[in-house]
């Protein structure tokens, strides 16, 4: 097994609520707070930050597919969702809502401890993609920028590519800073001379 998970549970069931706590800790994970509602959900998710969430999806006040999301919204987490049917309106609204899991009642251990796992695996691959994803628009904001001061430096210096380039690099260097900070401290310079 994996490191054990700091986990909230919500359902609006005592009786289930204290079930799920009791197969939790039998995988060695911690329960670190339960919630009888989705606003609760919400609110204990802000002040504790859990590893993971399991909720019910039908609960008073917000139901558990739009805690789901207002938690995501705040602090991505893995949220695995329980209902009592599947039906493919409340799927689909799961899979809008950062869902990594669904069961159904009534949960077996058995059926819990690979459902957590395969939320966390999809939860971090989820989360690598979209640092893969930022990193990629960073770098072509960076190389636009870089672009626009080569083209800057080219028409004011009278150089050509590779030159204005090094210059660049020089300039990035001598000053102990990215690529992409200098090229924008020089287009930032060029629009303001040209207001």
């Amino acid at each position: 097994m994996n490191a054990p998970l700091r986990i909230i549970v919500a359902d609006d069931e005592p009786s289930v609520l204290a079930v799920l706590k009791e197969m939790l800790q039998a995988l060695g994970h911690r329960v670190i707070g339960t919630a009888p509602g989705g606003q609760e959900l919400v609110e204990l998710c802000k002040s504790m930050q859990p590893d993971l969430v399991l909720a019910d999806i039908r609960m008073p006040g917000l139901d558990g597919l739009d805690a789901a999301a207002a938690i995501y919204d705040g602090h991505p987490t893995p949220i695995v969702l329980i209902s009592g049917f599947a039906n493919e309106e409340l799927i689909e609204r799961a899979q809008d809502n950062h869902v990594f899991g669904y069961l159904i009642k009534p949960i077996k251990q058995a059926d819990l401890e690979p459902a957590i796992a395969l939320a966390r695996r999809r939860f971090e691959e989820f989360q690598s993609l979209q640092q893969e994803s930022a990193d990629l628009r960073q770098a072509l904001a960076d190389r636009k920028v870089i672009e626009r001061a080569k083209n800057i430096l080219m028409k004011h210096l009278h150089l050509d590519e590779p030159d204005a380039f090094r210059r660049l690099q020089k300039l990035a260097s001598s000053e102990n800073r990215k690529l992409a900070e200098i090229a924008d401290i020089i287009v930032t310079s060029e629009n303001a001379f040209n207001v």
